[in-house]
């Protein structure tokens, strides 16, 4: 099917370094980039890879840093404690 589309510029910019990274004709990459599109519809989109970077928190040596939920607990109790007493 011959057709006449009007692309934006920044898809155009795009559409031009896809054309010359793969050494493509605009025809080729077009229709690569509609089907890989097209082929996504009704697809859920791809969640982000997650990425974990750890943090030194600086805590000194002999610190259970394990035992910090457990003592925030205890902590969250005796509050709820005092609050329901008065």
């Amino acid at each position: 099917m011959r057709t006449t589309l009007t692309i934006d510029s920044d898809v155009e910019q795009l559409l031009r370094r896809e054309m010359q990274r793969t050494n493509r004709s605009m025809e080729a990459v077009v229709n690569d980039a509609l089907r890989a599109g097209l082929g996504m519809q009704g697809k859920p989109p791809r969640a982000r890879r997650f990425k974990v970077e750890p943090h030194d928190f600086g805590f000194k040596p002999g610190v259970d840093v394990d035992g910090l939920n457990q003592l925030t607990d205890e902590m969250e109790t005796e509050e709820i404690a005092r609050k329901l007493a008065q």
